[in-house]
């Protein structure tokens, strides 16, 4: 349970800093010298956390159960980084830039989530969804 709580402690937090850092973001900054730096500081924290985490195999034998998802990960996180920043530097404000992005997600997670791993979807996540498509509706009225 604790680790349950945890992990969504974490992406929030980590979020907020995350959208609080990119809306921060310098507008006539170059940005992918800003994603460069984003990733170079990403790159030294994960090999210093490398070194600190125990494991019976080496560290280039670490990397031999890995499989295509990691480079597909990295992609998606660029493409995410890159649209957020430009949704930013295109006007959109924080406090729903990010609302709409993540109910966009979440519905289009559903197809996903019940189609290729076999979830479940009960009438209350339908209602749920709905909501969301309403949510949609009103925070994008002007």
């Amino acid at each position: 349970m604790f680790m349950y709580v945890l992990s969504i402690m974490l992406i929030v937090i980590s979020n907020v800093f995350y959208n609080i850092a990119q809306k921060s973001t310098p507008q006539n900054a170059n940005p992918m010298a800003a994603l460069l730096v984003t990733y170079l500081t990403a790159i030294t924290v994960t090999l210093i956390a490398f070194l600190f985490t125990r494991s019976e195999k080496g560290f280039f034998q670490s990397f031999a159960e890995l499989n295509w998802t990691s480079i597909v990960l990295g992609f998606a996180i660029l493409g995410l980084e890159l649209g957020f920043l430009l949704a930013y530097r295109a006007g959109w404000d924080i406090s729903v830039g990010s609302l709409v992005a993540n109910i966009l997600l979440a519905l289009m997670l559903i197809p996903v989530g019940i189609l290729f791993y076999h979830e479940g979807f009960s009438i209350y996540k339908v209602i749920g969804a709905g909501l969301c498509i309403a949510g949609l509706i009103l925070i994008n009225k002007m």
